[in-house]
């Protein structure tokens, strides 16, 4: 299998054969070998793991993305950010704890943004509330 990893910003893996791989989604982990049935999910802040042909094991940290499957022979994830490297204990120790830090901090600034969306057209409404009474006043 041809295994491709994209970032909005640079190509992270590109065709590297791959005759296993090892992902995690929001139901947990899961394998896919040569011939697997065409397959689409999103993947949690992981590490998707794979050995070459050669039986090299290889990882890289992923933040979230989609997964996809392809004809069982092409394996495509696109990803916010993604580092590769086969030093395992420094992946999950470093480079994970960064990406749930940050996917938190997305978080938050989300839930901000919905209350200060939230704020805005409650003060939309009183507005409208206020001069709709005004301008019913005038008709009278």
């Amino acid at each position: 299998m041809k295994l491709n990893v994209y970032t909005p910003l640079a190509t992270v893996l590109d065709g590297w054969d791959v005759a296993y791989l090892r992902a995690e989604d929001e139901s947990g982990a899961f394998g896919v070998l040569p011939g697997h049935a065409d397959f689409l999910t999103a993947l949690t802040v992981s590490v998707v793991s794979w050995r070459d042909s050669k039986g090299t094991e290889h990882h890289a940290a992923v933040r979230g993305g989609i997964l996809e499957v392809r004809g069982g022979d092409e394996v495509t994830i696109a990803t916010k950010e993604a580092v590769q490297s086969d030093d395992l204990v420094t992946l999950e120790a470093e480079v994970l704890s960064a990406f749930r830090r940050a996917q938190e901090e997305d978080k938050a600034a989300r839930i901000d943004a919905q209350r200060l969306y939230l704020a805005a057209i409650r003060q939309i409404c009183c507005f409208l509330r206020a001069e709709g009474g005004k301008g019913a006043r005038l008709h009278e």
